[in-house]
């Protein structure tokens, strides 16, 4: 195990979602209902993922705030299909500047219809596609391509009945609190098929390896095991 921590301990290239379940929210924060609750977690980095289910499941008991959880089950989810244009649904809201204590650039309201709005999530994506050391620099450069399309119809619907799609979040570094803006709405995503695949395993945006910018695609088609394909087009 420890040689695992070492070698994972600056390891980021990972998403979460929050806690799945029936909860409600109080002044004092979440309350959860459900006897089960569900965390969904994403890397395509296997020797990472294997190890970290490996620590998770070995835990007799896991605290979180007043929660308390024991891990029982592992679910692998299959794989979509991703193309060029997929819209996304977002598990966990998507922050779209980096931030820090006394830093309050990170709470600015910035409007997803502006152009704005894409160039701070293609400028974040693709240092991190670079950070990952997964593709090369032309590869990089040719990945231009980028722009998010709000769905207008969900947001009018939202702003109408006066709830919201960007909330202000705490965000802990080093047991040190900042906060954070965050963005939750249905979107669509026109990028090569590469970039498509990356924000889908690792998250849009800043943090994600702090459970923002998780991602879903809406009505998204499971790509068939060999096994299935056979028994289709026999």
């Amino acid at each position: 195990m420890l040689g695992g921590e070492r070698k994972f301990l600056p390891f980021m290239r990972y998403n979460f979602s929050g806690l799945k379940g029936q909860i409600q929210i109080s002044r004092k924060g979440l309350h959860f209902y459900s006897s089960r609750v569900t965390l969904v977690f994403s890397s395509s980095d296997q020797e990472f993922l294997e190890y970290f289910l490996k620590v998770l499941m070995v835990q007799k008991e896991l605290l979180i705030g007043t929660l308390q959880l024991v891990p029982e089950a592992i679910e692998n989810e299959d794989p979509v299909a991703i193309g060029e244009s997929v819209k996304f649904l977002c598990i966990s809201p998507i922050v779209l500047t980096q931030a820090s204590f006394n830093d309050e650039s990170g709470k600015r309201f910035i409007s997803p219809h502006t152009d704005e709005f894409s160039d701070l999530l293609y400028d974040s994506t693709i240092a991190r596609m670079e950070e990952s050391m997964k593709f090369s620099a032309d590869e990089l450069a040719s990945f231009y391509k980028f722009q998010l399309v709000a769905d207008k119809d969900y947001l009018a619907r939202i702003q109408a009945t006066s709830k919201k799609f960007a909330r202000i979040y705490p965000l802990y570094d080093s047991d040190v609190k900042f906060e954070v803006r965050g963005y939750t709405f249905p979107f669509t995503l026109y990028a090569p098929q590469p970039v498509q695949q990356f924000v889908y395993e690792y998250g849009l945006g800043h943090f994600s390896h702090k459970g923002f910018g998780m991602l879903d695609v809406a009505n998204g088609k499971a790509i068939q095991k060999p096994a299935e394909e056979e028994m289709v087009f026999a």
